[in-house]
């Protein structure tokens, strides 16, 4: 039998993986600041911490955590400590605090950004990296990305953008839902929209390309946050997750979050034969009931939908959130809250449309114009092909 020899394996290199490639030549004499967390990692496994703690000539300072801390593995707001293998002191960046205060600066001249994002507007990951990128910019320091890949392609842009009267830590900056953008790139384009002088630095990832899922990077799935648990589950999650603000379960408090939607009031064959009526691309609804162990319903049967994807190379993810709330809008218009799905679609036309129980192909038409622009804008600041 053939022997696999797995330095032949192929993985893409992080922003990390360069760094340390590179023997950290681009840190070389700086204090840092490192936002980071359990995501973290080269591509042999090693915490960005540790490996900035090791490496000579660089003085780490402190540690800043986002959203779910600095390990992951916290679900609501998160305190300050201290990191128990190397003694330094770690701030949280998710609670009463968004962006590293003066004090905490103190001594550093260089803020360092290794965590992974998922490729939704809404998720805060993206809102910690422009609060950092607005902190440097104030206080005059370098800020460096140390980018990776978007784990649902670099190619997919989709969704209404956010207003400008909505930004806010679900919705950072106006951009659609699903923006089709690593952090490194949005880091560019905050910084250029918003007119900071501020001394940037991507470090790319070499190896990856747009049209590359997550799993053909060769690099470890690492839960970006306890819920999401699974790359099917990350491709759903912009459509989807929009719901999470009104009175339905996306599957928090069940083995498979965000494939599973659903609540006490809903009949789970009556809502799969609507949305499978709807022939959406690349998804099938499997009618179920589950009974969430936490979160939303907890300890009460919902019935509802397993959301299936049949072709992730078809799925429009928002699209078929705004589906499933358009046949809530159909079959449940007393029970279904709705007013809350506003929170993080976050664009009142959208949010209209929706209302008036437009059909999607009418209610597209809303943004179908600032989405053409956000392309436009968008491709001046793409890094890989």
């Amino acid at each position: 039998m053939a022997t696999l020899e797995i330095e032949k394996i192929p993985s893409v290199l992080t922003g990390v993986d360069v760094l340390v490639r590179d023997d950290f030549a681009l840190l070389r004499g700086a204090n840092i600041g490192l936002v980071t967390n359990h995501t973290g990692l080269t591509n042999t496994g090693t915490p960005t911490i540790d490996a900035l703690h090791a490496a000579e000539g660089v003085t780490l300072k402190a540690l800043f955590g986002p959203e779910h801390g600095i390990r992951g593995e916290v679900d609501e707001s998160v305190a300050d400590g201290s990191d128990s293998r190397t003694g330094l002191p770690v701030y949280s960046l998710y609670g009463q605090r968004t962006a590293p205060a003066s004090e905490q600066l103190a001594g550093i001249d260089t803020l360092v950004f290794d965590v992974q994002d998922v490729g939704a507007r809404f998720y805060t990951y993206l809102s910690t990296l422009g609060h950092c990128l607005l902190a440097a910019a104030e206080h005059k320091l370098r800020f460096v990305v140390l980018d990776r890949p978007n784990p649902i392609t670099g190619l997919g842009v989709e969704g209404p953008l956010a207003d400008e009267s909505r930004l806010s830590f679900t919705a950072f900056h106006p951009i659609p839902i699903r923006h089709g953008m690593t952090l490194g790139e949005l880091a560019m384009l905050i910084a250029a929209e918003r007119d900071l002088n501020v001394n940037l630095t991507v470090v790319k990832c070499e190896g990856w390309k747009r049209s590359d899922w997550w799993d053909a990077t060769g690099l470890l799935w690492v839960n970006p946050s306890p819920n999401l648990r699974s790359l099917t589950a990350a491709i759903l999650y912009p459509g989807v997750a929009i719901g999470e603000f009104t009175n339905i379960s996306v599957g928090r408090g069940t083995d498979a979050p965000f494939e599973l939607f659903g609540a006490p009031f809903i009949d789970a064959r009556a809502f799969a034969y609507v949305l499978n009526a709807k022939n959406l691309p690349g998804v099938r609804f499997v009618p179920t009931h589950f009974t969430p162990t936490a979160s939303k319903f907890a300890g009460e049967v919902c019935g509802g939908v397993q959301i299936v994807v049949t072709d992730r190379g078809k799925i429009a993810s928002v699209r078929t959130g705004l589906e499933m709330a358009l046949a809530l809008r159909a079959l449940y218009l007393e029970e279904w809250q709705a007013s809350k799905y506003l929170t993080l679609l976050a664009s009142r036309s959208a949010m209209d449309g929706l209302l008036a129980d437009e059909e999607y192909p009418r209610l597209v038409k809303r943004w179908t114009a600032d989405l053409r622009a956000f392309s436009q804008l968008r491709s001046h600041f793409l890094l890989y092909e």
